[in-house]
């Protein structure tokens, strides 16, 4: 399983993010490439279709998906449904990571 944190340089959410991912994963008893990756301009948050600081994505795929087209913006990013501010809900990552543990296993 790999999981990527992307995140803006001085995004005040992103090691809560790290902090965030690491405790599901202990909670989970689940391991995985945790890897962070800084979004350094518009050219790069293009490419990788960043919406926004931080964003999870567990096997290449975003913890919360969102309807609509895919906005690419360096900003922080604003989470509908979570309970702390700037970071995705822990159920939503709790989930991704029990999905992409299961598709290992089969």
């Amino acid at each position: 399983m790999k999981i990527e944190i992307l995140y803006v340089a001085d995004c005040p959410t992103h090691p809560a993010a790290v902090a965030l991912v690491r405790s599901v994963l202990a909670a989970q008893d689940t391991a995985a490439d945790v890897r962070e990756v800084l979004i350094r301009d518009e050219v790069m948050a293009r490419e990788l279709q960043f919406r926004g600081s931080p964003t999870v994505r567990v096997n290449g795929r975003d913890v919360v998906a969102e309807d609509g087209p895919e906005p690419v913006s360096i900003c922080c990013r604003v989470y509908t449904g979570s309970h702390q501010i700037g970071l995705p809900p822990t159920e939503a990552v709790r989930r991704a990571i029990v999905a992409a543990s299961r598709e290992s296993t089969q």
